[in-house]
């Protein structure tokens, strides 16, 4: 799903919860273990190439998004983690964060002004992020290139 705000997202998550498919966002640190696949130190979720099956070699801006199931998953099985649309992440955004944050399971930090995102975007000039690639939005915008996907 595209064009919803980080507010969309939590209440989508929140509403399934409530309908007993418990579900939440993912922290950051989980988004970008789970982009990795595996591939511990990875730069892309496919390793450190831009794969060849990618519209336009993850260069330059699409027309549209593409199906979410084009190319080959990760090693996790996930398809189109880090490319084709950010994705909203459950933490608040501190530049900073990491320089000070646990080494294991960080969650963010307690308060901020935006929110996190991961992933590239279809209207980009590079549509595949890095794994540790990170964005930063106020959690009440929507725009075409904004998505999620979900923890259960």
């Amino acid at each position: 799903m595209t064009g919803v705000s980080w507010l969309d997202a939590v209440a989508f998550c929140d509403w399934r919860t409530r309908e007993g498919d418990p579900m939440r966002l993912p922290t950051e640190a989980q988004w970008e273990c789970a982009a990795r696949g595996g591939l511990e130190g990875a730069r892309y979720p496919c390793g450190d190439a831009i794969p060849a099956w990618m519209p336009d070699e993850g260069r330059g801006p699409q027309p549209a998004p593409w199906p979410v199931t084009l190319g080959e998953p990760n090693g996790y099985g996930l398809f189109g983690i880090g490319a084709n649309i950010h994705e909203w992440c459950a933490d608040w955004h501190a530049a900073e964060y990491y320089a000070v944050s646990p080494l294991r399971n960080p969650t963010g930090p307690d308060s901020g002004v935006r929110r996190a995102s991961r992933g590239g975007a279809w209207r980009h000039a590079m549509t595949l992020s890095r794994c540790a690639q990170r964005s930063k939005i106020d959690p009440s915008f929507r725009y075409t290139d904004y998505g999620f996907r979900v923890v259960r």
